[in-house]
């Protein structure tokens, strides 16, 4: 806090907040004994051209108000809407300048505070989102290009604008050409509007906005593409006029294919993929559509394996931002690739790959996405030739992959990364915040930027910004007709956000519009951290937070617990459940001493056996490291309660996701080296079961069947395709393929390199083609098997128990999971099914205290792949399990 006489800081930090017409939040500091706030001369300046001096003296040569200090404080609706503010000064303006607070938030505003004797002590800019929310958002607005008979008319929300015109230019001409220039006209909302032609059909447009950028404080001028564009030019220099219910641009198998719908959300076994990783190293799709839209609408092996889950159980492939991004060249001739026969040559523990990938630079083809551009346009990259994504093309393309999915049997579910931007300012990528500058992103006490994302964050507490994030999904919804939607770093969005995402979703109809949006799952990850963090300045989208929506959140507590460590670990070798805590030491001196680690594998079991109960905060379970019995919510993970759900349907479990090593490289971290490859195998599906065969949504990283290896590298979003590499004929896995990327993973080289080494650890193509036939058997005892998918948590607190935890039955490494229905309510066939999961090196003679007679061995494995889990034998009070083994039983009604 400034003290009189401290000196004042300039005009470049914005520390006050204007969040209504009349009120502006001052922060407060400390004043010398008997100088009351109310007798500072407190004053508001705007100017629309010259730079404001808040040393200058009257008769001042700008606009200026007189503000009235108010004791009272902000008032109790500002308090509770910003709560990130309770505590500021509060600052009225006099009904005069109320009047002129649409043209002030035009130009630069500042606040100066002056002692009774002129001298002034403290001044700064104003952060605006809450008055131009307050005065000038346009919620009811339909922005961006709409079409009536053929005729398009273009909206652009600019309320802090001077002036707006469309540049444009007509199909034909060339971009170097000069664009048409046309005046747009303004409307008290905030928008500018112009109707077009018939013949404007395929135009490249952008808007010239005159506009005052305050952090800058200077007024540009900028030629900047439309935030709402459908389509865009190569590398997104402009938007294209693109009518998407013109049938040019709608394939029949999008028009006619239709995704199979759930019966309920848990249902959902989701397959998480990034579309030129499935087959942009794929012989049998045609060279030319390689990495591309296309590749699904081919027959392929990667088709025929996605083919091969869905028919086994899986539901829905969900696919890594496919909206614009700003990191990939889209342009094919302009792209650097490093050749992969020099690749090919060098060592599998080599720093040289890592190199060779980097050198590609800004000018690589791949790049996760989680960048934004534009939010409504699908990404030019992965559009089969340069024609095609200009324009139309890149629409009728994605729309493409959408129906040769949904043919195949799979919904369709979409990534977006509402949270952050690629740029912000006057960057060239940017385009909101060259709009309307200030407004879309969240600004810190100062008024710079945040950027706990890692990207410039967006305001989405705003409510343009949240207009954009409903109209995005909307339009995905509507005009590609997917079926779901995960929300990267959901927790820096709102419960309020996701709710009027998932009312805007519940109003779509088939009559109306095509899909029944109350079909389209939502689902998003509720990390809670940065500057939002312990609902710092809303009700966040976080673990715990969105009981009753419908809305799910990815659990890292089954993750962790079965693999071991977690994903912030500078050493990545700590054992879980699922990688031999206790059981199989790995030698590496990571995971303490038997009773450390005693300790640690009794809590990942409670943990683990939470998780397959649906990680819901009331159900009632024997802990084995409280020695009690617990509620989901007693137990501790992280800091916070393990157990967080309300319902199964609001946790997705998995084991490994694109982010972080995938599950055959944590095993390959995490177990010692001298573990045979068959017990890795084995591994490699008992840790998928855990998060198949509970009662919660399922997601598997693509490959995670086929022991897919990113040659341990921890996070590969600018890996290139060498890194990445995905092999649906399951000849390679990618292991050994060199040192990952120095940037994320130099610091655990020393462990990496001797493994990468190793030639024991490169799985043969039979050991692929044997974890990928045990995962299907996973699929299929899930998918047929309905007491895994109870769907609510009342059933779960009757039906699901865990017999022998907690007691002298409990054998270190082994779960057993019993789920009864003696009444028939859910499942026909059995009346229990009884679940061990045997992560030990060792065969066990299992006890129970239950009468065992009557239980088999599941169908579904008794003539299914693992000749291992053939052996099972069930006795009166016991039952065996191989090593390494998840075995289901059932009893027959």
């Amino acid at each position: 806090m400034l003290r009189p006489g401290d000196g004042v800081r300039g005009l470049e930090r914005a520390p006050g907040h204007w969040l209504r017409a009349g009120g502006i939040a001052w922060p407060g500091w400390e004043l010398p004994p008997g100088v009351d706030p109310a007798s500072l001369d407190w004053r508001l300046h705007w100017s629309a051209d010259d730079h404001i001096d808040p040393e200058a003296s009257d008769p001042l040569p700008w606009p200026n108000a007189l503000l009235r200090f108010d004791p009272a404080g902000l008032p109790a609706d500002l308090a509770e809407a910003y709560p990130h503010l309770r505590g500021r000064l509060c600052l009225r303006l006099p009904a005069a300048a109320v009047a002129q607070v649409r043209e002030a938030v035009r130009c630069e505003v500042a606040v100066s505070v002056h002692l009774p004797s002129g001298r002034l002590v403290d001044a700064g800019s104003l952060q605006l989102g809450g008055v131009i929310d307050d005065l000038l958002a346009a919620p009811d607005a339909e922005l961006g290009p709409t079409w009536h008979i053929g005729t398009p008319t273009l909206r652009l929300w600019a309320p802090t604008a001077r002036s707006v015109a469309l540049q444009l230019w007509p199909a034909g001409t060339e971009l170097h050409d000069p664009p048409q220039r046309r005046r747009m006209v303004p409307a008290i909302d905030g928008t500018w509007a112009i109707t077009g032609e018939p013949n404007w059909q395929g135009a490249r447009y952008r808007f010239e906005v005159t506009v005052y950028a305050p952090h800058h404080r200077r007024v540009v001028t900028n030629e900047v593409t439309d935030p709402y564009s459908t389509s865009l030019t190569v590398n997104s220099t402009h938007s294209v006029l693109v009518d998407l219910d013109d049938a040019a641009w709608a394939p029949a198998q999008w028009r006619e294919a239709v995704a199979p719908r759930l019966e309920d959300p848990v249902d959902q076994v989701i397959y998480e993929l990034h579309l030129r990783d499935f087959s942009v190293s794929d012989a049998s799709v045609p060279a030319g559509l390689r990495g591309s839209f296309l590749a699904p609408t081919v027959d392929s092996v990667g088709m025929a394996h996605l083919r091969r889950l869905a028919e086994a159980g899986l539901t829905s492939v969900q696919l890594l931002p496919l909206f614009d991004n700003a990191s990939v060249e889209e342009h094919p001739a302009r792209q650097l690739r490093p050749a992969w026969d020099v690749l090919r040559g060098l060592p599998p523990d080599s720093p040289e790959q890592q190199l060779h990938v980097a050198r590609a630079g800004g000018r690589s083809a791949f790049n996760w996405g989680y960048d934004p551009w534009h939010y409504f346009a699908p990404e030019g990259s992965f559009s089969s030739t340069l024609a095609s994504a200009e324009g139309g093309g890149r629409v009728s393309e994605c729309r493409a992959m959408v129906g040769a999915f949904h043919a195949a049997g799979l919904r369709v579910v979409l990534d977006q990364v509402f949270n952050h931007t690629a740029s912000a300012g006057q960057d060239t990528k940017s385009v909101l915040d060259r709009i309307v500058p200030g407004y879309y992103h969240r600004l810190d006490a100062e008024g710079a930027v945040e950027r706990s994302t890692c990207c410039p964050n967006v305001a989405t507490e705003h409510v343009m910004a949240q207009k954009l994030m409903v109209d995005a999904c909307v339009h995905w919804a509507r005009g590609y007709h997917v079926d779901g939607f995960r929300f990267d770093l959901m927790g820096h969005h709102s419960r309020a956000n996701m709710l009027a995402v998932r009312a805007a979703l519940d109003a779509l109809t088939p009559e109306a519009d095509g899909v029944d949006g109350r079909a389209i799952t939502m689902h998003g990850e509720g990390w809670d951290f940065g500057e939002v963090a312990g609902n710092a300045q809303f009700v966040q989208a976080t673990q715990g937070q969105l009981g009753g929506t419908g809305i799910a959140t990815f659990s890292d507590r089954l993750r962790d617990a079965v693999r071991g460590g977690s994903v912030g670990d500078g050493d990545p070798r700590g054992q879980g459940l699922g990688t031999g805590l206790f059981t199989a030491d790995n030698g590496g001196g990571v995971n303490g001493d038997q009773t450390t680690q005693g300790e640690r594998l009794a809590w990942c079991t409670d943990i683990a056996q939470l998780g397959l109960a649906g990680t819901l905060r009331g159900y009632r379970f024997g802990s084995n490291s409280r020695h009690a019995v617990v509620r989901g919510d007693e137990l501790e993970f992280g800091g916070s309660p393990a157990g967080y759900a309300d319902e199964p349907g609001e946790v997705i479990s998995y084991v490994d996701a694109h982010d972080n090593e995938t599950l055959f490289d944590a095993i390959t971290l995490k177990v010692h080296p001298a573990t045979p490859m068959d017990a890795r195998v084995r591994l490699n599906t008992v840790c998928l079961a855990f998060a198949t065969l509970g009662q919660s949504p399922v997601m598997w990283h693509a490959g995670t069947d086929i022991l897919r290896s990113k040659s341990l590298d921890r996070n590969s979003y600018n890996s290139g395709d060498w890194f990445n590499y995905l092999d649906f004929t399951m000849t390679d896995n990618g292991f050994g393929a060199g040192l990952p990327p120095e940037p994320d993973n130099a610091g655990a080289w020393h462990v990496l390199a001797p493994l990468l080494a190793d030639p024991r650890l490169k799985p043969h193509p039979e050991d692929i083609r044997r974890a990928h036939e045990q995962a299907l058997d996973l699929l299929r005892l899930r998918a047929s098997t309905r007491l895994f998918r109870l769907a609510r948590a009342d059933r779960i607190a009757a039906m699901v128990r865990f017999p022998v935890a907690d007691s002298w039955h409990q054998l270190p490494g082994v779960v057993v999971m019993a789920i009864d229905d003696p009444s028939g309510e859910v499942e026909e066939r059995w009346s229990s099914v009884l679940v061990v999961f045997n992560a030990t090196p060792w065969f066990v003679r299992q006890t129970l205290p239950l009468d065992a007679r009557g239980y088999r061995l599941h169908p579904v494995q008794a003539s299914g792949a693992d000749p291992e889990v053939r052996t099972c034998e069930v006795g009166a009070d016991w039952l065996t399990v191989p090593a390494r083994t998840a075995a289901v039983f059932v009893r027959p009604r």
